[in-house]
């Protein structure tokens, strides 16, 4: 394809395929460097206790091992201290005295937490030395829920007096005091689960002592925000770390985030004066990595006899376990704020609390907050819609934000005080779309139906989806002497397509082909300053940071070619290919690479942007087994500008499936202890490619963003949002005729023929 025609708007294949394919991208682990030594993490087996002591001298004097290092001999290092993780998204100071050290000190508060870490010449050798290592732990009694955490009775830090971090508070009107003809209360609530990435987390540092400098390889998400907090836990100057951003299989908000492992070893290869590499196995990964999605909510809506939704207000409970630590804050705070979701409703307030409890410390994944958020309320508007006998899409039609009310203020979050507007867009659109494209008239006729054994159910449900946080993105873009272009940004690559959609961007902005565009991008090396890939703010904001610098480096074109044409700039024409010519005369891309042109941007938003639309499940629900088969699937969305329909596509119909996986299947399970019940993948079930074989989804341009020169919103989390709410309507709906409400996920088989089994035992006593 010519560059003249244009590639943004296009199916345009991902360029970063072929290295995927052909097996030469470089993971974590495929990093060797001289002398490598392995690292693996002892981690604690008691959920909560006092730590006595760690014996480590059979470990210590194992051949093959090179060091041992625990809490106490970090203190000696670090001048009689160890390291505490800050929070990275919206740190208050509530949250600081929850805060987890690097590795436990004193005492443990879940099972999983490291006690230390081994360093030998193979994983397999620090694995034996990790065995001989005895912890001496006193048991305490173990908080097991949210209930028990919030008596306060057993207490994590005994210091602060308190398992309550922090409540947040989402308001708009007066809700606590609106009264109406119809008020409906419910409970519902969503069990802990999180993203289960293909490569697990792993990363390699190096320390070089002559330059005094750190390098560590597997960064991801944000690595100049991780070579802050590395760097002032090591007590080095920020600039004598670089974090390396390498191919990453799978981020959704859980991978790179700041942990343990990530000062641990490279403490450790500072302290050896070796290179140390580390990668976690699958039980590390579900036992170590952020979890997510844990909350109970009692919500109340107040309508109006013909469905105008008055009020809603309600308590969230978050499970947050042990810690807060990383982005832990965000899912409590999401929930409160976003709980409206694309309705109208005049008075809101939302409480959220956060209780610490004797499992592994919460983060982000994928839709956090607003996923949680959609099922509650989505849930809520059917029973309501049922009770009050008024169509569930005309109930939530009357009630979506109508395009003259936009921008539209969503309630305000109190810690610290946000508010927020919707940007743009027409939700009737994607609500009509849906129902067309499914088919919604059409399938209304097996509503409830019981066929061939088997309930039918319809349902569906509309949503926003946040994006382009974290206020500014940088680009640099260079001409290099051959004449190809090196655009470096600070965003970063998580298998998301980022490589794909930056190119096309750039490709178009500098009318080139996209064969002669190259991307880096994340690592530190590259930029004065960066922020990462999260909050799906890689286009809306990296995106158009590239797009930024196109426009200054044509300008420097201009500027370059005049002074060697002895003309004024502006009589300067660029044409294809980045050629600047005036009366004959031109310079190639090449003679400007040979002139060192280049230009340098960031651009900045202080407003996201909100991607909305509509999604519609048709399920069957065996009453025998209680199992639920998906028939079939459809979302659309309106996405602002679409860049490249294909990964828009494969962003949506992915998180779909992430979604039905956390709907039916997944569960980071613990006992009464604390003790962990979901350490393998036959534990945690997770989708595979025969569980939900019809999903589909449509994308929308119809509504730009105006905060960004590209108008692109976040497509990367919203097909994930609605899943829970439609599912479990759809279910819901299948067994109407006996009243099953399914309010609490996982809807997993056992739970729904519960349900089913527990209703007709009703009916039966009371016949």
């Amino acid at each position: 394809m010519k560059a003249k025609e244009g590639f943004i708007g296009t199916y345009t294949r991902r360029v970063e395929d072929f290295r995927l394919l052909t097996g030469t991208a470089r993971f974590a682990d495929d990093i060797h460097l001289d002398g490598m030594l392995h690292a693996v993490i002892v981690r604690s087996t008691v959920a909560h206790g006092l730590i006595r002591s760690i014996d480590t001298e059979q470990a210590r004097a194992m051949p093959g091992v090179h060091g041992v290092f625990t809490g106490e001999d970090i203190a000696r290092e670090l001048n009689g201290k160890v390291p505490k993780m800050p929070l990275r998204l919206s740190p208050i100071p509530e949250h600081v005295p929850f805060e987890q050290t690097v590795v436990a000190v004193e005492k443990v508060r879940y099972v999983g937490e490291p006690l230390a870490i081994v360093i030998a010449d193979t994983t397999a050798l620090a694995e034996d030395a990790a065995g001989l290592i005895y912890a001496d732990i006193e048991s305490l009694p173990a908080i097991p829920d949210w209930r028990t955490s919030a008596r306060n009775e057993i207490l994590l830090f005994e210091a602060v007096g308190t398992n309550i971090p922090v409540t947040y508070t989402a308001q708009k009107g007066d809700a606590k005091n609106v009264t109406g003809p119809y008020v409906r209360r419910e409970t519902f609530s969503t069990q802990r689960h999180s993203a289960v990435t293909m490569e697990t987390r792993g990363l390699v540092a190096n320390w070089d002592a002559a330059g005094a400098r750190m390098t560590v390889y597997g960064a991801a998400k944000v690595p100049f925000t991780t070579r802050r907090t590395l760097a002032a836990t090591m007590g080095l100057p920020v600039e004598s770390v670089d974090m390396i951003e390498v191919d990453v299989g799978g981020g959704f908000g859980v991978r790179g985030e700041f942990y343990p492992e990530d000062f641990l070893v490279p403490f450790s290869s500072r302290k050896l004066g070796r290179p140390v590499k580390w990668v976690e196995d699958r039980l590390e990964n579900l036992l170590g990595s952020n979890h997510s999605r844990q909350m109970e909510c009692e919500l109340e809506i107040v309508c109006e006899r013909n469905g105008r939704i008055l009020a809603l207000r309600g308590e969230v409970r978050t499970d947050s376990g042990a810690y807060m630590r990383s982005s832990g804050a965000t899912p409590s705070r999401n929930v409160a704020q976003f709980m409206s979701g694309p309705y109208d409703i005049a008075h809101i307030h939302i409480e959220s609390t956060n209780y610490l409890t004797n499992k592994g410390p919460i983060g982000t994944y994928r839709g956090p907050g607003r996923f949680e958020a959609d099922f509650f309320r989505e849930r809520l508007i059917e029973i309501a819609a049922t009770e009050l006998g008024i169509d569930p899409v005309e109930f939530r039609r009357m009630n979506l934000v109508r395009p003259e009310q936009i921008p539209y203020s969503l309630a305000t979050l109190d810690k610290p005080v946000k508010t927020e507007e919707l940007d743009s867009g027409d939700y009737q659109i994607t609500l009509d779309r849906c129902l067309k494209e499914f088919g919604w008239n059409e399938k209304l006729a097996l509503q409830g139906q019981l066929i061939d054994g088997k309930y039918h159910g319809i349902a569906i449900g509309c949503f926003i989806e946040g994006g382009g946080g974290g206020i500014k993105e940088s680009s640099r873009i260079e001409i290099e002497d051959d004449g190809q272009i090196t655009v470096y940004v600070g965003s970063t690559s998580l298998g998301q397509g980022l490589l794909t959609v930056l190119t096309q961007i750039a490709a178009d902005s500098l009318n080139m082909p996209m064969e002669r565009i190259r991307i880096r991008h994340g690592s530190t090396i590259y930029l004065k300053e960066g922020f990462g890939s999260f909050h799906s703010r890689s286009t809306a904001l990296g995106g158009s940071a590239v797009l930024t610098a196109a426009a200054t480096l044509k300008d420097n074109i201009r500027e370059a070619a005049a002074t060697r044409f002895h003309c004024a700039a502006d009589q300067v024409e660029i044409g294809p290919g980045l050629t600047a010519s005036y009366r004959g005369e031109i310079l190639t891309a090449a003679d400007l690479g040979k002139m060192k042109v280049l230009a340098e941007s960031q651009f900045s938003s202080h407003h996201h942007t909100y991607a909305y639309g509509a999604a519609a499940a048709h399920v069957t629900v065996d009453p025998g087994t209680g199992k639920v088969d998906l028939i079939d699937y459809f979302g659309v969305e309106d996405i602002g500008r679409i860049i490249n329909p294909l990964t828009a596509k494969g962003q949506a119909i992915g998180a779909v499936v992430q979604g039905l996986g956390g709907v039916f299947l997944e569960h980071l399970a613990y006992d009464e202890n604390g003790q962990f019940l979901a350490g393998t993948l036959a534990d945690y079930l997770m989708p595979t490619a025969g569980d939900f074989p019809q999903i589909r989804a449509m994308e929308l341009e119809n509504s730009p963003s105006p905060h960004n020169p590209l108008g692109a919103k976040g497509c990367g989390e919203g097909g994930i949002v609605p899943v829970g709410g439609v599912m479990a309507n759809a279910v819901a709906a299948a067994l109407s005729s006996l009243q099953v409400q399914p309010n609490n996920l996982p809807l997993a088989p056992a739970r729904v023929w519960g349900m089913i089994n527990s209703r007709k035992e009703e009916r039966a006593g009371a016949g």
